[in-house]
Parts: structure tokens; C-alpha cells; sequence
């Protein structure tokens, strides 16, 4: 696949970097904010649920357009428009009183994050080297980890000090950012005059037939993650209450504790960036990432039994190292299957398939606490997660039998003399043929 021709453009990557770090901050911080105080003004699981399912619907729903959006669009135009219209939505939302105007703005906010998560996404692969490329996707998902990091923390201050409204000003002034790399990054996709390369040339956007459903193996990374984050995702909506009331915590501590797992995403995308620039075969790459999120379900049963909520630290700080090493998988294996030309729309289907699943999980999260405990449902969270690993995989062992078949009939044609030639390769092809679905 088309990664950066000439050396990779690491004041680019930086730009894109910062611009995540702080919009994720703000992002989390509102979240956090609103999360709180929802919850400080009695509210159920169902309304937790409801403001979380106002933030992901969009994301699923304009998957298909962002993507192509994302793909034909100059890159500069989206993040300068998106970031301006997100940072006075969410002006807008630190004034908005009536709870149905709060959860349309939130739903505005989400369809501005649709836009840009896969223009950054896409854009990264096209600032590095193909070697590069696990360090880059490390350097994101730090950026990302330490904005969820402090998001939290500090939602969990100011909303006990200021209320709700400090911390969703301080998000609008966070999307301003995103305006700032619109403008300042080099690296440039989309658009009529076509995609500009960190090199500089200026190339004619090639017409692209890639479809996920001709690749197996990403098929079952996404198919994998969809169905891990549908069966944990409850905990997102759980956690609040088991952290708050199970375990009889303050926000502060609210906050510590959701922050352990972001930093553990930290410390994983390091740890496992340089095993991803190793691993250089796709079949190994998948199983690694299928052994992660094993070990962040399991992580999420073990944090059922804790009696305190300073224990839940370590446990958590573990889970998020394994969902830092399978983020830098999942990244680094897109990027090398998916043509330059389409990687907005892959990013965008993978982005899609994971808000869909994280729907399914806020509504049973909801559903679930009307009936039974916080800390029941953290176990069983944790439990489904495993069962889907369980599930996935025989379907993942057999596809990566069926591309190592394929590769190893291409050896064999390419060293038969007397073989038919195989057909050339165009820019729409992947890089490692695949049988069809």
C-alpha cells in the first residue's frame, strides 16, 4: 500500500498529534462533565445511556459519507470547517439548559467528530514510511491516551468545584486546535487538484475499488473488535455507578480511576509498537491482536471482584496496556492493506463498525441496570468479552490458512518457469491477494 515515498514527514505527524491530544482532551472532558452531572441530579442508567447513544449514532450513521468525504475532499477544508462548527456547538452546549437541546447539540458534536477522526486517520499513513508507521501510530495514540487522561481528571475537579458549564467552554476552545493543524500541516489529501504527498508531488487521485469484504483477515479484525466492544461496551455505562455508589467513591476518584485505563493505552502503545514494526506478516499481526483484547476482558471480570476503588487502578492500568498494543495493531494493519486512496473510507467503516458495537453496549448498559447490580455487570461484561474471543477464533485461524494458501500458490507461479503469468497488479488491488467473499 502507498505510504510516504521520500523520508517521512515528522513535523506533520507532530502537528497531527497535538491536534488530537488536546480535541480528545476536550472530548472526554465534556463527556466526563456531562456524565457527572447527570448522575449528581439523580438521573438512571437509561439517561446515562441516552446522552451516550446521542454521541455515537452519528458516527455510525454518516460512516459511509465521512468516509468519502474524508477521501475526496481537501483535508485542510475539513479540519478548518469541522473544527470552527464544533467549537461553537459545544459554546452552545455550555449554555443549553432543556435536555433535549443538550442531546442534539451532543449529536452535532458527534456528526463534526465523524468528519475528522478519518481525515487524521487517513492522513498519517501518507507522513511516514511503511517502518514508520507503528512509531506514528504510537505517537497518536499517546497524544489520544493523555487528552482521555486528563479529560476525565479534570472533569472530575472542576464539575466538583465550578459545575458543568467550565469544563464544556474549555472543550470549545479545544476544537480551535484542529483548526490550527488544518492549517499548518504540509501533508494534504483529497481534493480536485488530487492528494499531495509528503514528498510535495501533486498526483490525480487513482479511482480505487477496494471493499473491506474482499479481505478476510481485516473483516475479522473488524468483525472481532465490533463484537468485543458490543459485549463489553455496558461498562461504559456501568462504570459510574460501580466507581460511585457500589464503591462509594468521589468524582475524584471517579476520574483517578477511569484515567488508569487511559494511561495503561499509553504505556501499551509503546510497549507494543516495536513488536507491530516486527511482526511483518498479517496472519501473526491479528493473532497478537486478537491475545490484547483477550487480555483487556479479562482484566474487566477481575475488576468485579475489588471491594475498594483504589484497586481498581492497577487492575484497569493493566487492561488499558492491552487496549493500547491492539489500537497500534489494528492501526498498522489497515494501513498496510487498504490503498492510500481509500483509507479515509476504511478508517471510517472501522470507526462505524466500532461506534455501532458501543451503541449495542450504552443500550444494554442502560437496560441492564434497571435490573440488576453494577458489580454483577462488570463481571459479566468481562466474561462476554472473552466468549466473543472464544468465538472469533476458528473464522480468523481459517482465513489466515486461506491468504498463506493464496501466498504461497503466488510463490510457486512466480517460480515456475512454465506457469501462466499472473495478472499485474493495479492501485485498487490489495498487497497481499485474498480470496474473495
Amino acid at each position: 500500500m502507498s505510504f510516504a515515498s521520500g523520508p517521512s514527514r515528522w513535523s506533520d505527524v507532530w502537528l497531527v498529534t497535538a491536534a488530537r491530544g488536546t480535541s480528545t482532551c476536550g472530548d472526554f472532558l465534556a463527556a466526563s462533565a456531562l456524565t457527572l452531572a447527570l448522575q449528581s441530579a439523580g438521573a438512571g442508567g437509561l439517561a446515562v445511556s441516552g446522552l451516550m447513544l446521542a454521541a455515537t449514532v452519528p458516527l455510525v450513521a454518516l460512516a459511509p459519507l465521512t468516509g468519502r468525504l474524508a477521501d475526496r475532499v481537501d483535508s485542510r477544508l475539513l479540519l478548518v470547517v469541522a473544527g470552527l462548527a464544533q467549537a461553537a456547538i459545544c459554546l452552545a452546549l455550555a449554555y443549553a439548559g432543556h435536555p433535549v437541546l443538550v442531546i442534539a447539540l451532543v449529536a452535532l458534536l458527534a456528526a463534526g467528530l465523524a468528519v475528522t477522526q478519518p481525515v487524521l486517520s487517513a492522513l498519517v499513513p501518507a507522513m511516514v514510511r511503511t517502518e514508520d508507521m507503528p512509531r506514528a501510530s504510537a505517537l497518536n495514540q499517546t497524544a489520544g491516551t493523555l487528552g482521555a487522561l486528563a479529560g476525565p481528571a479534570l472533569a472530575g475537579v472542576l464539575v466538583g468545584e465550578f459545575g458543568a458549564r467550565l469544563p464544556l467552554l474549555l472543550d470549545a476552545g479545544s476544537y480551535l486546535a484542529l483548526v490550527a493543524a488544518g492549517l499548518l500541516i504540509r501533508t494534504r489529501r483529497g481534493g480536485s487538484r488530487g492528494r499531495v504527498t509528503t514528498a510535495g508531488t501533486v498526483g490525480a487521485p487513482p479511482t480505487v475499488t477496494w471493499r473491506l469484504r474482499r479481505d478476510p483477515l481485516l473483516v475479522a479484525m473488524v468483525a472481532t473488535i465490533a463484537g468485543v466492544i458490543a459485549a463489553v461496551g455496558a461498562i461504559n455505562v456501568v462504570e459510574v455507578f460501580f466507581i460511585r455508589e457500589t464503591l462509594g467513591s468521589s468524582t475524584t476518584m471517579y476520574g483517578l480511576v477511569t484515567g488508569s485505563w487511559t494511561l495503561g493505552i499509553l504505556v501499551g502503545a509503546w510497549l507494543f509498537a516495536r513488536l507491530a514494526r516486527r511482526l511483518t506478516d498479517d496472519g501473526r499481526l491479528l493473532v497478537g491482536y486478537l491475545a490484547l483484547l483477550g487480555g483487556c476482558c479479562l482484566m474487566i471480570l477481575l475488576s468485579a471482584a475489588v471491594p475498594t476503588a483504589l484497586l481498581l487502578v492497577p487492575v484497569w492500568l493493566l487492561g488499558g496496556v492491552g487496549n493500547g498494543g491492539a489500537n497500534v495493531f489494528d492501526n498498522v494493519l489497515l494501513a498496510r492493506r487498504v490503498p492510500e486512496a481509500a483509507r479515509g473510507r476504511a478508517y471510517a467503516a472501522l470507526s462505524g463498525s466500532v461506534q455501532g458495537a458501543s451503541m449495542v453496549g450504552f443500550l444494554l448498559g442502560g437496560l441492564l441496570l434497571e435490573v440488576a447490580g453494577p458489580r454483577f455487570l462488570v463481571a459479566a461484561c468481562g466474561v462476554a468479552g472473552l466468549l466473543v474471543i472464544a468465538l472469533v477464533v476458528p473464522p480468523v485461524t481459517r482465513a489466515i490458512r486461506a491468504e498463506r494458501a493464496v501466498e504461497g500458490d503466488d510463490r510457486a507461479r512466480s517460480t515456475d518457469p512454465s506457469a501462466a503469468p499472473a495478472e499485474p497488479a493495479t492501485g485498487a488491488e490489495l498487497a497481499t491477494p485474498v480470496p474473495s467473499r
